[in-house]
């Protein structure tokens, strides 16, 4: 009982009596807390091994795709003039010569110029449009004919066109010009532009130039095409090119290469990441001084998950690739072993030899994608690493996982049979404390009574 506590007045004992007997019954609680703790940190430490491991598939796995490497780029001669991006997995390498003839453009008329957008008024009327869905009208009315007002009433009605005031600072007194074009550029986009009446305006309202829609004109290779884009994306596989500029005779030369530096970086990545679980596994095996200055292994020291997982890691960079390529082992394409067992990564060997021959690096890396290849097998190397059902990491992890459990479940018991305990032990002292006040009671009324 929480609220019975014992004085210690009348029987002379202690009044913390029963907090420290209790506090001696609880050692036992405490040791298992203290181990507990002790199985937390190590769960801590293999889940930090498990992540390491599991990053060394991340950047490499992703290093080849459907048609060789997975990272190509696009290069352009004159990148002002045409430029472009690559869908990796579909484009494959290869070069072209592009020369712009004519770029696409969207149908369009402009009007006269006006002393104002906001102020000079055009009158009452309407503008007819012929659409694609047959004719529409404008109506325009005299609070909303300025030259403001009538291209904001033409975007609204939603008739296929955009209105767009203009300052066209060639004429400084007349500079304010309407120009409204279609939405699409190419030939097959041609707008038919309004026909205007309006009344009793400032000014009248005219169209006094006018460019027609124009397809996208170019040669591929000597031979010429049209587009009604400036976007073309159907003509390299893979590739969608940005037109921006008109240079009739000048052919551009366009190729797309596999992407070396990103490439190498994901190699490099995987040699970080390598070395990262490996040094992980030799700091916990190797002797350093404790607290009071003995050397011990780290909290996962001797553990054979350890040595099970460093044997597995060296047979990634070990064995030998049954693939059609002319490489066998990883060591080949310029990552090397360092003296305490890490890797090193001599990027300038790499990028020399995957320049010279990058399919062969990609036979090596990819084999069949099934049962061949250094990916498939370092994936399978891993998997019996920290594969969720049977992973040697993983299979620790949970093993110490249960442990905690089960002693969660032994401290919740203990500290259940604390607290019956200290009810028990608050009552007897209690009860012994009123009798003891009650013999001590009589026995003064005794005395007073024999005087």
């Amino acid at each position: 009982m929480a609220g019975i506590r014992v004085s210690g007045l009348a029987s002379g004992l202690p009044p913390n009596l029963v907090d420290q007997v209790i506090e001696a019954e609880r050692l036992p609680v405490k040791a298992m807390q203290d181990k507990k703790t002790v199985v937390e940190d190590k769960v801590k430490l293999v889940t930090d091994l498990e992540t390491k491991v599991s990053d060394i598939n991340k950047n490499l796995g992703a290093v080849v795709g459907m048609k060789g490497f997975a990272d190509k780029k696009f290069n352009s001669g004159f990148p002002d003039i045409v430029n472009g991006t690559v869908d990796p997995e579909v484009a494959e390498s290869g070069e072209w010569n592009l020369e712009v003839i004519q770029l696409a453009g969207k149908p369009s008329v402009v009007t006269n110029g006006f002393p104002d957008k906001d102020a000079t008024t055009m009158g009452v009327g309407y503008i007819k449009f012929d659409t694609a869905e047959g004719e529409k009208e404008v109506y325009i009315k005299e609070d909303n004919s300025t030259l403001e007002k009538i291209a904001e009433s033409i975007n609204q009605a939603g008739v296929g066109v955009r209105a767009t005031v203009i300052n066209d600072r060639s004429n400084k007194e007349d500079s304010y010009k309407l120009e409204i074009a279609g939405l699409k550029t190419g030939d097959d986009n041609e707008v038919k532009f309004p026909t205007v009446y309006m009344l009793d305006g400032d000014r009248d309202l005219e169209f006094v130039g006018q460019n027609a829609a124009k397809n996208a004109k170019f040669k591929l290779d000597g031979h010429e095409f049209e587009t009604a884009d400036n976007k073309v994306s159907d003509l390299i596989p893979g590739v969608v090119l940005d037109l921006k500029q008109a240079k009739e005779g000048q052919p551009i030369r366009l190729n797309i290469t596999e992407n070396y530096e990103v490439i190498s970086g994901k190699v490099k990545s995987f040699v970080d990441s390598y070395n990262a679980a490996l040094g992980f596994i030799q700091t916990q095996s190797k002797l350093t001084p404790g607290k009071d200055g003995k050397e011990r292994l780290g909290p996962l020291g001797g553990d054979s998950m350890l040595r099970m997982t460093e044997s597995r890691l060296r047979t990634i960079i070990q064995d030998p690739q049954l693939t059609e390529s002319k490489f066998n082992r990883v060591i080949e394409l310029g990552v090397e072993f360092n003296r305490n067992g890490t890797l090193n990564f001599n990027q300038e060997k790499f990028t020399k030899i995957v320049t010279a021959d990058p399919m062969a690096v990609v036979r090596f890396l990819k084999g069949d994608g099934l049962k061949t290849g250094f990916i498939t097998s370092m994936k399978q190397k891993l998997g019996a690493i920290v594969d969720p059902q049977t992973g040697v990491v993983t299979s620790r992890k949970k093993s110490y996982q249960d442990n905690i459990a089960q002693m969660d479940k032994r401290i919740e018991q203990k500290e259940r049979n604390l607290t019956k305990r200290e009810e028990q032990l608050r009552n007897q002292f209690a009860k012994m404390e009123e009798a003891m006040s009650k013999m001590q009671s009589q026995s003064a009324s005794a005395g007073l009574g024999g005087k």
